[in-house]
C-alpha cells in the first residue's frame, strides 16, 4: 500500500503508556476532604487551598492533570501522551492512516443512503485494556465495543498475524482495522440491535450460527472499503488483496481450530470458516455495495 502521504486521523488514542491512577490515589481523596474544614479555618490552610486551585487548573489549561501529584502520584502529560506515540511509531501512524481512510469511504456511502457516519475512536493497548464492555487482555484480538462505540487493538496481534498465523502484509493489516469498523457499521445500521433481538431464546448453536452471519458482513464490509480503497489508483498495489484474503482465511475458525490441534467442529464457528470469510471479502471488495452484503439472507 502507498499510504505515507495520505491523511491521518484524529480519532486515535493511544493508551500504550499506561495512564492508570496510582493506587494511592484513591485513598488519599477522602483524606483531603477530612482535612477540608481545618484547611479553611487558617490563613496559611486557605492560601494553600487557592495555591494548590490555580496549579490545578492551570495545569487542565495546558492538558496536563496533575491531580494525581496532589493524591500521591505522578504528572501525567494527557495530550502528550495520547498523540506523541503515535507520532514516533510508524505502525501507529499506519492504523491513524487506515481508520482515516475508512471514515472518508463510510461517510460517502451513508451519506448516498441518507444517514450520517458516525466516526468511532479507535483505541491502541498493551497487553489489557477496559472498555464499556468490560476487561480485556490481548489474547482477545482485536474487538468492538458497541457500550462505546470504540475499536480496540494492541499491534502486536500483527506479528502474531505474521509468525503464527502466517498473514504479513500491511493490507492484510489494514484487513483487520476495516473489518472491526464494520461492526461499527452494523451498529449505525441498527444491525446489532437486530440480531441481539433474533437471539432470545435460541439455542447455544443457533446464536453461533447468528454472530457467523454478523461476522461474515463485518468482512464484506471491509471488502467494500478495500473497492473504494482500489477506485483510488495509486492506494493499493498488486499483491495487495491476496494478502487481505490470506488474513481472511487464516483467522477462519476453521483454521484456528485446526491450528490449535483441536477438532474441527462447525457448530462452534462463531467467525465463519476461512472460505466463507474469503468469499464475502471479495464480495465487498468485487461489487462495493451494502446490497451485496446481506450475509443473513444468504447460505453461504
Amino acid at each position: 500500500m502507498r499510504w505515507d502521504n495520505e491523511r491521518r486521523s484524529e480519532n486515535v488514542e493511544d493508551q500504550r503508556s499506561g495512564l492508570s491512577q496510582p493506587r494511592g490515589a484513591l485513598g488519599a481523596a477522602p483524606l483531603l476532604l477530612r482535612l477540608l474544614p481545618f484547611l479553611l479555618q487558617t490563613r496559611i490552610g486557605r492560601s494553600l487551598l487557592i495555591i494548590g486551585a490555580l496549579v490545578y487548573f492551570g495545569g487542565k489549561m495546558l492538558g496536563i492533570d496533575i491531580a494525581p501529584l496532589l493524591l500521591g502520584g505522578t504528572v501525567a502529560p494527557q495530550q502528550a501522551e495520547q498523540l506523541a506515540p503515535q507520532a514516533q511509531d510508524p505502525l501507529a501512524d499506519f492504523v491513524s492512516v487506515i481508520l482515516a481512510s475508512t471514515e472518508d469511504t463510510w461517510q460517502i456511502i451513508l451519506q448516498k443512503n441518507g444517514r450520517q457516519y458516525q466516526k468511532p475512536k479507535l483505541v491502541l493497548f498493551r497487553d489489557q485494556v477496559r472498555s464499556a464492555c468490560g476487561f480485556a487482555d490481548a489474547a482477545m484480538g482485536p474487538f468492538y465495543c458497541p457500550g462505546d462505540q470504540k475499536l480496540y487493538i494492541d499491534l502486536s496481534f500483527y506479528q502474531l498475524m505474521k509468525t503464527r498465523l502466517g498473514a504479513p502484509g500491511d493490507f492484510a493489516q489494514a484487513y483487520v482495522i476495516a473489518h472491526e469498523v464494520g461492526h461499527h457499521v452494523q451498529y449505525l445500521l441498527g444491525i446489532n440491535a437486530q440480531v441481539a433481538k433474533r437471539s432470545a431464546g435460541l439455542t447455544e448453536i443457533e446464536r453461533n450460527r447468528l454472530s457467523v452471519k454478523q461476522e461474515l458482513q463485518a468482512d464484506c464490509f471491509a471488502g467494500i472499503w478495500g473497492f473504494y480503497a482500489k477506485q483510488r489508483g495509486n492506494f493499493l498495489e498488486t499483491g495487495d488483496l491476496e494478502e487481505a484474503l490470506t488474513a481472511a482465511s487464516a483467522i477462519g475458525d476453521d483454521h484456528l481450530q485446526a491450528a490449535a490441534g483441536r477438532p474441527v467442529r462447525p457448530e462452534s464457528f462463531t467467525h465463519g470458516s476461512a472460505k466463507e470469510r474469503v468469499f464475502w471479502f471479495n464480495k465487498g471488495f468485487n461489487e462495493g455495495s451494502l446490497a451485496s452484503c446481506n450475509t443473513f439472507a444468504s447460505a453461504n
